[in-house]
């Protein structure tokens, strides 16, 4: 928690002002007794009625003085701690943004999202506390002691027989109120898992009818957080009975032992009352001391998982002096590249050897599991590789800033991403300021216009959130008209053509050859269809190059691209392909 407190910075001058404010809220709060002592010793005892309502006039005003800073007080501390965990969200943010993919596997999104709110609440709730009691209940326990002591020393005893005990409860309900906090949060960290897993394959779990038995997984984790949270609940509503009840009996036994003493002389009426007024603000102080306790070890474990990712440091980071590729348009070399996923008993790729150039389609083929995926997720870096080199222009992508590598990429991925919002604004989202007549020709480039233009807003047409409202091949034609927008040197389609049919493939990619005749195309494909024209295939088996050529070379010297190209086309195409 401690570690957030940083945050607070910008708000110096603001949190000077909130303790000023607390500092006369308590003096207006333990001044009253005083007054209230006055006016029965003096003013009743006297049957002075003028010193009476003078008094209480006085009262009046201090009581409203002490209000005003009370509210006022809060008012700000609410601001404070709701900006501080603004900024907090902020860089939680952008921590995120900057994460490689690794990071994301060791803390999952479910969890990051937690953090993200849920975490954060926690924090501010007790910013909030601590801005508003922090400052005024122990400056009122040790001033109240103080002015207590000074009615009456012999009453003390209740004060130092009640307040150990109120202090005990405290601790204990502390010490066992922090373990069940920390298991709070993981378990809430399971709920939201459960529920991002249910909402994004909600047609997976309909299509083989597991409604019920996700149902029964989400009750199961829904039923673990709420016995946690009863189980925190009912701590804390014991702890309220206890500490009301210590309370209480400190008023009796201050009107019991009190009024003893003021009957044998030693003690006067209005000091009795003084000394019971400023007793009962002591307690409270410490009540709500015991409530900034019980919501500390909440917010700790809250503010531990914040530290955490705001202290992760993204394993793929830009140079310190990044390098600015000269000469070069687009070309993409791998020089003796193994590259493996944390954990892996054996790496994904091996030696890869290749040179991509601009004007050439390069395609990638191979099995399930050959790591197609992996050697085109290498080139903007989303991992950095074991040993070898990937250069891109002649500079090595670990010397160039990640912002000017992927700038040079379009890059659509195996699984189309949408974003709720427009189509237009969905196009330009890699080059915000993309005419529409840039915007059309990309669609029609992509073979999406027709769809688009039949839809009942066009371009302005809303995508839902996911894409859900568009078809599996729209999303793909989208997702590769959006990578055309941007115009960039590098074009990669990571299997985007396996969901359109054969015609819309075929005339999309007769229409991409005169679109990216000067940029550099690497394709992965499972059709041998979609390959077979390109000016070099790269066959990838168990990670490793068996294979790379034209689709005539690797006919004749690759056995595995020989087994493809037999598994998908009949011997009458292959005899038409090799004529």
């Amino acid at each position: 928690m401690i570690k957030l407190l940083r945050f607070l910075k910008p708000y110096q001058t603001l949190l000077v002002f909130i303790v000023l404010l607390a500092i006369a809220q308590v003096a207006a709060n333990l001044y009253l007794p005083n007054l209230m002592s006055d006016i029965v010793n003096n003013g009743i005892a006297q049957f002075d009625t003028n010193y009476i309502r003078q008094t209480g006039v006085i009262m009046v005003v201090v009581a409203i003085g002490g209000t005003l800073c009370t509210v006022v007080g809060i008012f700000f501390a609410s601001q404070v701690a709701t900006s501080m965990v603004q900024t907090i969200r902020g860089e939680l943010f952008k921590k995120v943004e900057r994460f490689s993919l690794h990071e994301f596997d060791t803390i999952s999104t479910a969890s990051l999202i937690t953090r993200t709110t849920n975490d954060t609440t926690q924090v501010q709730q007790l910013m909030v506390m601590m801005l508003s009691m922090l400052i005024t209940a122990p400056i009122t326990l040790v001033v109240g002691v103080i002015l207590a002591l000074d009615q009456d020393v012999s009453l003390a005893w209740i004060l130092l027989a009640i307040m150990p005990i109120l202090v005990g409860v405290i601790v204990i309900a502390a010490s066992r109120a922090i373990p069940l906090f920390m298991v709070m949060q993981a378990k809430l960290d399971k709920l939201n898992l459960i529920l991002d897993e249910n909402l994004t394959g909600v047609r997976v779990i309909r299509a083989f009818n597991r409604i019920d038995q996700e149902e029964q997984r989400f009750d199961v984790a829904n039923l673990e957080v709420t016995d946690v949270a009863i189980r925190v609940n009912q701590l804390i509503a014991s702890l309220m009975p206890v500490m009301m009840l210590m309370i209480s009996l400190s008023q009796v036994a201050i009107i019991w032992f009190g009024s003893q003493r003021v009957g044998a002389g030693h003690l006067q009426i209005g000091a009795m009352f003084a000394f019971m007024q400023y007793a009962l603000q002591i307690l409270f102080s410490l009540l709500m001391v015991a409530l900034l306790f019980i919501m500390i070890p909440r917010a700790e474990a809250s503010a531990a998982r914040i530290t955490e990712v705001l202290e992760m440091q993204p394993e793929i980071t830009d140079p310190e002096e990044a390098k600015e590729p000269t000469g070069l348009r687009g070309v993409v070399e791998f020089q003796d590249v193994t590259f493996s996923y944390k954990g892996a008993e054996a790496p994904a790729l091996s030696n890869i050897t290749f040179s991509a150039q601009p004007g050439k389609v390069t395609a990638i083929i191979g099995g399930t599991g050959a790591g197609k995926s992996t050697l085109v997720n290498l080139i903007p870096r989303f991992y950095d590789i074991d040993s070898g080199h990937i250069l891109v222009d002649g500079v090595e992508t670990r010397e160039m800033s990640q912002e000017r590598l992927r700038s040079k990429i379009g890059f659509v991925p195996q699984k189309a991403v949408l974003f709720s919002g427009t189509i237009n604004e969905n196009l330009r989202y890699g080059k915000q300021d993309a005419t529409e007549e840039e915007i059309r020709h990309a669609a029609d480039i992509a073979q999406a216009a027709e769809f688009i233009t039949k839809m009942p807003e066009g371009f302005d047409s809303q995508i839902a959130q996911g894409g859900t409202n568009v078809s599996g091949g729209q999303m793909q034609r989208l997702s590769i008209a959006r990578a055309l927008v941007r115009k960039p040197e590098i074009y990669v389609f990571d299997d985007t053509f396996s969901a359109l049919d054969f015609k819309t493939d075929a005339r999309l990619r007769a229409a991409l050859k005169g679109e990216t005749r000067d940029s550099t195309v690497l394709i992965v494909a499972q059709r041998v269809s979609t390959v077979i024209d390109a000016d070099q295939i790269i066959v990838l088996d168990e990670g490793r190059i068996s294979g790379l050529g034209t689709h005539r070379e690797l006919m004749k010297t690759c056995p595995v691209y020989r087994g493809i190209v037999t598994s998908q086309l009949s011997a009458t195409e292959i005899a038409e392909e090799a004529a």
